[in-house]
């Protein structure tokens, strides 16, 4: 049978890795699970409570392209309440999580063959998405000094139709802060290049609140998700907000691509907004494990790492251990009994030599995982 050159994409590591871990543990195997990217708490329970009584009141059947308005309204008011941002609901765009917003967004903004650039390290169905869609993703190397984060001298020249950013990023932590989102939206305004920020570790934040490009400029696309800081990975539901005349748009490929998102999981999302005390209740657990990942990380060898602003992620330079941080992620896998996730995801150029890890899990796994790492580390010798 005949095959789209579009379905030639890379696979996504951390999945196999998950799938790798999955089968250690049915052959009997305990595995501390620092590969993948999500919490390891449930939607909030008020918000599930609330879907109970939905789901006996209401048929939960399709709803409008854009989203419940409700929904839509309280994410509004969530940016006057987290940014002091104005701004209007019909804006919002809720989807069937950030996947989704991805796919709306690099649709209605690019044509065949356009030039996107991302910032490497990154999350890597930036670039698969991109592929499948005929686009062109342009990897732009971030450097240490700037806290992997992309800047106006890594695209300039280029030739970008857009530019495609994340903070807190995935796999590093880092976030942009003001006058650095401020510098990039003013370098793709001067080029005529589309600014996208992914925002969707926003709320996951240690030490200050995170930038929304929407404090700069209405004249960018912002992608968020309620997968991170509400808990809500596999209910798969996030939105987008795009400028006022954008939003047709996106309504009528929204129409014919999703219909609409998971009514369920928007019941879910209205009510979870509302449960701050025990979203902040998870992110003090976040903070308590990244603290100890950054004390018992360099205790067990991996001692080339930035601490991370937000997030749940550490992202270590291991280059002095390894040249394939695949191979390397699979024997501490099989050695230690942890997982870990290649760099090879994240960075095509300088991802063999580095490693993700999660710290989304429980404390005591954390606890654990940091012994496990250090006795795997000490008997390697390194």
């Amino acid at each position: 049978m005949q095959n789209s050159r579009r379905g030639e994409v890379d696979p996504f590591i951390v999945m196999d890795v998950m799938e790798a871990a999955r089968a250690a543990e049915e052959a009997g195997r305990n595995i501390i699970h620092m590969e993948v990217g999500q919490p390891s708490t449930p939607a909030p329970a008020a918000a599930r409570a609330a879907l109970t009584r939905a789901m006996e009141a209401d048929a939960l059947g399709y709803t409008v392209a854009l989203g419940l308005p409700a929904l839509r309204k309280r994410i509004a008011q969530m940016y006057a309440d987290w940014y002091g941002v104005d701004l209007d609901w019909n804006r919002v765009v809720v989807t069937s999580g950030s996947s989704a917003a991805f796919i709306l967004a690099f649709t209605a903004l690019f044509d065949t063959g356009a030039r996107v650039g991302i910032g490497e390290p990154g999350y890597p169905s930036y670039r698969q998405i991109l592929s499948a869609l005929d686009l062109e993703p342009v990897g732009l190397q971030a450097r240490p000094e700037n806290r992997l984060q992309p800047v106006p001298a890594d695209f300039e020249g280029l030739g970008l139709d857009g530019l495609m950013v994340a903070s807190p990023a995935n796999p590093s932590g880092t976030m942009l802060d003001l006058p650095a989102m401020e510098a990039l939206v003013e370098a793709c305004r001067a080029a005529g290049t589309t600014f996208i920020s992914d925002e969707i570790y926003h709320g996951i934040e240690y030490d200050k609140k995170a930038v929304t490009a929407l404090q700069v400029t209405d004249e960018c696309y912002v992608i968020n998700s309620f997968s991170k800081y509400f808990s809500m990975t596999g209910w798969r539901v996030g939105w987008m907000v795009v400028p006022a005349d954008h939003v047709r748009r996106i309504e009528r490929i929204a129409q014919n691509m999703f219909i609409c998102p998971p009514h369920a999981s928007q019941v879910v999302a209205l009510h979870a907004m509302d449960c701050e005390e025990e979203l902040q209740a998870n992110l003090a657990i976040y903070a308590r494990n990244r603290d100890l990942m950054m004390a018992g990380l360099p205790k067990a060898g991996f001692d080339r790492i930035a601490p991370p602003d937000g997030a749940f992620f550490i992202y270590a330079d291991v280059s002095h251990l390894t040249q394939d941080s695949r191979v390397f992620a699979a024997e501490i896998l099989e050695q230690a009994g942890v997982a870990v996730t290649p760099g090879l995801d994240f960075d095509k150029t300088r991802g063999a030599g580095t490693l993700r890890f999660s710290y989304a899990r429980a404390t005591a796994d954390i606890e654990e995982g940091l012994r496990r790492l250090r006795r795997f580390m000490a008997q390697r010798g390194a």
